[in-house]
C-alpha cells in the first residue's frame, strides 16, 4: 500500500481498510474497559460482605475479651487496633476514588449503579496528579506515605507475639512496594508500575482491589486472634540449614565436629535475654532478625559454656527458650602484628605513628622497644623517631596467661623526608606574575605527596633579577632592597627565587633538603 502510484479507487480501499482496523481497536478498547468495569464490582461486592463478617468477627472477640480477659483481653485490643488502621488506610483509598471521579467528571448511572466504564480511558488524571518527571508530586508522595503508614501501623502490632510472625510475612508480600521489572527487564518503582499511564477504569480497579487486600487482611487477622488459623506456615521454603559446632575454635589437625539442622529466624523480639546470669539490655542487643548481640569476657585459655535463655511471647503466654553453648579460648600465640600508621617505612624527623600488638594477649602483657621508639597513649599505640642509619628493628614480647613469654621482631627502612618545592603565593615552578603581585608575594615550602602534613617554615632566601645584583632577604616577605630590584624589572623578564632556606615546625634541629628554586616571568 505504500509503494508505486496508487488509483483513486485504491487510495479509497487503503482509507477503508484503516478505518475498520481503527474500528477493531476502539472496539476492542471498550471491552476491555468494560472488563475492568466488571472486575471492579466484583471487588466492590466483596468488599461489603467481608466488611460485614469482619464486624461480626470484631464484635465476637470484644465480647470474648470481655467474657474470658485472661485468654482473650489482649488479642481483642490488637483487634480494635487493626480495625482502626484499616479502616484509615480504607478511607484514605475511597477519597483517591472519589478525587479521581471528579477529576474526570465520571458519574454513577443511578438506576444501574454502574460507573461510565466505556468513557474511563483518559491516562491522564493519575499521571498528572502523582507523577512529574521521574519524581512523585506532593500527592504521589501522600499515597506512598499512607500506604507506609498504614503498613508500619500493622507490622507493630504483629510484631509483639511470635505466633503472629506467618501473618506478618504474608502481610509484607501482600503490601510489598518493592521495586517491579517492566516488560523491558527495566526496574520501576512501585507506584509507577501499577499505576502510570493506566485508564482510568483501571487504577480505579486496581484502588478498589487494593481495598479488598486491606478487609481481607483485617478478616485473617480477626482470625489469627481468635485462634481460628494456624500461627506458622508447615512448609521447609521457610527454613534454613543452620550449622552448629561444637565449639567456636579449632586446633590445626583437629576434626570438625558440629551439626547441621534445620531453623527459622525469629523476627519477632523477645521480651527478656539473660546471658550467663546477667540480664542483657534488649534496646541495644537484638537486631532486625531477632538475632541477639553477645558482649562479655571470654576468661582463661580453654573450653567455656554459653548458657541463659530466651523469653518470647506466643498466644499471650511467656515462652522461654534456654540456650546452650559453648566456645574455646586458643592459647599460644606465636607472631606479633606490626605495623606502620601510614607508611611501610619510618621517615627520619618525622614523628611516626605506630600500632604494635601480640594476637590474643592483652595491651599491658605486651613490651616493645627499638631506637627511637616510645610507648603512647592508647592500646597498642607507639611512636617511631628514627635517628642515624638506614635500618631500625622493633623487638616484641609478650607475657601469654600461663606464665610462657613469646617474642618476635620487624625491620623498618629509614627514609629521609623528600626535598621542599619552592612557592611564591601559593604557586611552584614557572609562574607569570604582574610585579607588584611579585614584590607583595610570600615564598614558602611545601612537601608534593608527602604522606605527613608537615608544617614548613621559610627562613631565607635570595632574589636575582635580570641586570640587577642579588639580593638575600630574611624570612618569607621581599625586603626593600629585593621591592627596588624587582621594580627595574621589565615585562618579560624572569626573576629567580633560589637558596631557600626551610624549618619543619617544631623541629629546628632536623635539616631539610635544598628547597627548590621559583623562577618567575614579571607579565607587565
Amino acid at each position: 500500500m505504500a509503494g508505486g502510484k496508487q488509483s483513486a479507487r485504491q487510495k479509497m480501499i487503503n482509507l477503508m481498510y484503516l478505518v475498520f482496523i481503527a474500528m477493531m481497536a476502539m472496539n476492542m478498547s471498550k471491552e476491555v474497559l468494560s472488563a475492568f468495569g466488571l472486575m471492579e464490582a466484583k471487588f466492590a461486592d466483596a468488599n461489603e460482605a467481608t466488611g460485614s463478617r469482619n464486624e461480626a468477627m470484631l464484635t465476637d472477640l470484644k465480647t470474648k475479651g470481655e467474657e474470658k480477659p485472661e485468654e482473650f483481653s489482649v488479642p481483642a485490643a490488637r483487634a480494635q487496633q487493626v480495625q482502626i488502621a484499616s479502616d484509615k488506610y480504607f478511607k484514605f483509598l475511597e477519597g483517591v476514588k472519589i478525587d479521581l471521579l471528579k477529576t474526570g467528571e465520571y458519574e454513577i448511572d443511578p438506576k444501574t449503579g454502574n460507573l461510565p466504564f466505556e468513557a474511563m480511558d483518559k491516562t491522564d488524571i493519575l499521571d498528572e496528579a502523582w507523577f512529574t518527571g521521574d519524581r512523585l508530586t506532593k500527592e504521589g508522595d501522600k499515597v506512598m506515605a499512607a500506604l507506609n503508614d498504614y503498613k508500619a501501623d500493622i507490622k507493630a502490632i504483629l510484631s509483639k507475639d511470635e505466633a503472629y510472625r506467618g501473618e506478618s510475612e504474608t502481610f509484607e508480600k501482600t503490601f510489598s512496594t518493592a521495586q517491579e521489572i517492566n516488560k523491558d527487564g527495566k526496574k520501576i518503582d512501585w507506584l509507577n508500575y501499577n499505576f502510570q499511564g493506566y485508564p482510568a477504569i483501571a487504577s480505579y480497579t486496581k484502588l478498589t482491589a487494593m481495598q479488598n487486600d486491606v478487609k481481607v487482611t483485617e478478616a485473617n487477622l480477626y482470625n489469627l486472634f481468635l485462634g481460628n488459623t494456624l500461627s506458622e506456615a508447615t512448609t521447609l521454603n521457610n527454613y534454613k540449614a543452620i550449622v552448629l559446632a561444637d565449639k567456636s575454635a579449632f586446633f590445626a589437625g583437629e576434626k570438625f565436629q558440629g551439626r547441621v539442622v534445620i531453623g527459622k529466624y525469629a523476627n519477632v523480639p523477645p521480651t527478656k535475654l539473660v546471658v550467663q546470669g546477667k540480664e542483657v539490655d534488649l534496646k541495644n542487643a537484638i537486631d532486625s532478625t531477632g538475632a541477639a548481640t553477645l558482649d562479655f569476657n571470654v576468661g582463661n585459655v580453654g573450653e567455656h559454656s554459653i548458657e541463659g535463655e530466651f523469653t518470647f511471647i506466643e498466644n499471650g503466654k511467656e515462652l522461654p527458650i534456654p540456650i546452650v553453648a559453648n566456645y574455646v579460648v586458643v592459647p599460644r600465640p606465636n607472631s606479633a602484628t606490626i605495623s606502620a600508621d601510614k607508611m611501610n617505612v619510618v621517615y627520619r624527623g618525622v614523628a611516626n605513628p605506630m600500632t604494635i600488638s601480640f594476637a590474643g594477649v592483652p595491651d599491658n602483657k605486651v613490651s616493645a622497644s627499638g631506637s627511637g621508639l616510645s610507648k603512647g597513649s592508647g592500646v597498642g599505640k607507639y611512636t617511631m623517631n628514627p635517628g642515624t642509619g638506614r635500618e631500625v628493628t622493633i623487638n616484641v614480647s609478650a607475657t601469654l596467661d600461663d606464665g610462657n613469654r613469646v617474642s618476635d621482631q620487624q625491620t623498618f627502612r629509614i627514609k629521609d623526608i623528600p626535598k621542599p618545592t619552592g612557592t611564591i603565593s601559593g604557586q611552584d615552578g614557572f609562574v607569570k606574575l604582574p610585579k607588584r603581585n611579585l614584590e607583595i608575594g610570600t615564598v614558602g615550602a611545601k612537601l608534593d605527596d608527602f604522606v605527613f602534613d608537615l608544617p614548613i617554615n621559610v627562613t631565607s632566601f635570595q632574589v636575582k633579577v635580570p641586570g640587577q645584583p642579588t639580593v638575600n632577604v630574611a624570612g618569607t616577605k621581599m625586603n626593600a632592597q629585593a621591592k627596588s630590584a624587582i621594580g627595574r624589572a621589565r615585562a618579560g623578564d624572569v626573576v629567580t627565587i633560589f637558596n631557600i632556606k626551610a624549618k619543619i615546625q617544631g623541629n629546628s634541629s632536623y635539616q631539610l633538603k635544598g628547597v627548590s628554586t621559583i623562577t618567575i616571568e614579571v607579565s607587565n
